[in-house]
């Protein structure tokens, strides 16, 4: 049998496929708004996956994937969503934990308020139509950490449906050029999160935390309009940067702030959509990209083989129970057109009014940048992906005289290279952005060259609390002003090395880049080499 070859979104890339043996895992969950079994309606051209220019060689099969994704949130509020209990995810175990999260008998639940504005707000920043009157229903499980045996959630008619995530990736052969596309959103809901399971090997006994229980979570259901784990890990980048900026999740992946369940297909282009299957509880946008590109190839690996793919979670199939909650009133929003007369607004959500308070989103504050600085696409999205750089970068801008080029490249290149070789956040950077800013006009008044700038960042970086000018002065590092001083250097250099400077004037050009190098040594690098370049030409041609 022949190679099976995957074309699809990422142009460019190839994909041959291997054996590869199955994953089992364990968690729960019914797929929703995923890929199934037949023919679906279209979707616009730019949502199909993309085949590549390449064309199959003989004996070959042309496989498409097709990626759906849900993403669950934890919303930034003090309280549960129900519950009057505190949200803390350093707390002790069980130390958090209301009669209502516990499922005690005669508890019942109270709206957070804080939790449906959150919900309006993402809605509203994805362009999605607010629903004015929701619902919400019970899931049921039956799970040690979930006490009650279903969740509170809002599957039929949620708070949100309908919008838009617009991102970005790379491609190219070099991956320099940024394109935008966009997966549509199904819809937005609020639900409350389970306890944990803590498994202990050892005494082989579980043990329960419930102090997540109850914590309000957005549940995101992106259509599946994605085609590779490259585009689902950007998608999903892009919503927590959106989150963030909102102020609605913290999204923190590393504390379980922000969880992805993937649903994967793969079909013949021409064909009606395969099985799906989905991958759950993924935590980090690198292990989704992998995840998702490794579902796929066992899938195309399964059919080639002529296995079946099974409409399963890869980890737990059970059955789904679902019925409204009796405890819960629907719930009502408004925008100004609709709000009743005398209402107290602090007793309603209005919804024009989250509309007023939506911060800039991050889409905006790339194009501004790009705008206002000229800096390139991928260079606006690395100062928005880690957290706190951006602030950083125009707080440089602003005390200082040197270019936005130089100062991006700087806060890129050099100040982000370090802070990821120590594995530091921007907040624990030893440098400050008045100590680059004064760097930065040090080298711009041409007061030193750029690699004694480098030998000064160095220091900045390991003494805290020296200034750039006190560390030029005490090494000596400002540029010669003596410019008679350099002519006799170079000078002694050229009589000092007759052979280079034969391999000069014969035309080779790396001589000359010699000659630079041996008066910046007789300088201790206090010369610049643009003006010694310049006096080597002339004392050459004289």
């Amino acid at each position: 049998m022949a190679t099976p070859v995957l074309r699809w979104c990422c142009p460019g890339r190839r994909w041959v496929f291997a054996g590869i043996g199955g994953v089992s895992r364990h968690g729960r969950g019914v797929p929703t708004g995923s890929t199934s079994s037949g023919k679906r309606g279209q979707s616009s051209v730019a949502q199909q996956p993309l085949i590549t220019a390449q064309k199959p060689r003989k004996g070959e099969r042309e496989w498409a994937a097709v990626v759906g994704l849900e993403i669950h949130a934890q919303i930034a509020s003090n309280s549960k969503l129900f519950s009057g209990s505190q949200v803390d995810f350093a707390a002790p175990p069980n130390s958090l934990v209301s009669f209502f999260d516990a499922s005690l008998p005669g508890t019942l639940p109270v709206l957070n308020r804080r939790c449906v504005e959150a919900a309006v707000m993402t809605g509203l920043a994805l362009d999605c139509h607010i629903n004015r009157r929701s619902l919400f229903d019970r899931k049921h499980y039956f799970y040690a950490d979930l006490p009650a045996g279903y969740q509170i959630t809002q599957q039929r008619l949620p708070i949100a449906v309908n919008g838009s995530l617009a991102y970005s990736v790379c491609v190219g052969k070099r991956r320099s050029q940024m394109v935008t596309r966009t997966a549509r959103v199904k819809q937005i809901q609020l639900e409350q999160d389970s306890g944990k399971s803590l498994h202990d090997s050892l005494r082989s006994q579980t043990l329960i935390d419930l102090n997540r229980a109850g914590v309000g979570l957005l549940e995101v259901v992106l259509e599946p309009d994605m085609s590779c784990g490259e585009e689902a890990a950007a998608a999903v980048r892009e919503l927590q940067l959106i989150l963030q900026a909102l102020g609605t999740s913290q999204a923190n992946m590393a504390e379980g702030q922000l969880r992805v369940d993937a649903n994967i297909s793969v079909h013949n282009p021409g064909e009606p959509l395969g099985i799906r299957t989905e991958v759950k509880n993924l935590n980090s946008a690198r292990f989704l990209a992998k995840a998702i590109d490794y579902e796929i190839q066992r899938q195309i690996n399964e059919l080639e083989n002529g296995g079946k793919i099974l409409n399963e979670t890869r980890s737990f199939d059970y059955k789904l129970g679902l019925m409204p909650e009796p405890n819960l009133p629907p719930l009502l929003l408004y925008d100004s057109g609709s709000l009743p007369p005398g209402t107290d607004p602090q007793q309603v959500i209005n919804i024009d009014q989250l509309r007023e308070q939506l911060p800039e989103l991050p889409r905006v504050t790339r194009e501004k940048l790009v705008q206002q600085y000229g800096m390139l696409p991928e260079h606006s999205f690395a100062l928005l992906n880690e957290v706190g750089l951006l602030e950083f970068f125009q707080n440089v801008i602003k005390e200082t005289r040197a270019e936005p080029k130089k100062v991006t490249s700087w806060v890129l290149n050099t100040f982000l290279g370090f802070l990821k070789q120590q594995n530091l956040a921007v907040s624990e950077s030893p440098v400050t952005p008045s100590a680059l800013a004064e760097l930065l006009d040090l080298l711009d008044r041409k007061a030193i060259s750029s690699s004694a700038a480098k030998q000064v960042f160095q220091e900045l970086w390991r003494s805290k609390g020296k200034t750039p000018a006190q560390i030029v002065a005490e090494k000596q590092l400002e540029l010669m002003q003596d410019a008679e001083a350099l002519e006799q250097l170079c000078c002694s250099t050229l009589e000092a090395h007759p052979q280079v400077v034969t391999d000069v004037k014969k035309g080779n050009p790396r001589a000359i880049n010699k000659l630079i190098g041996l008066v910046r040594r007789a300088t201790l690098g206090r010369a610049d080499p643009t003006v010694i370049k310049e006096v080597l030409e002339r004392q050459l041609s004289s």
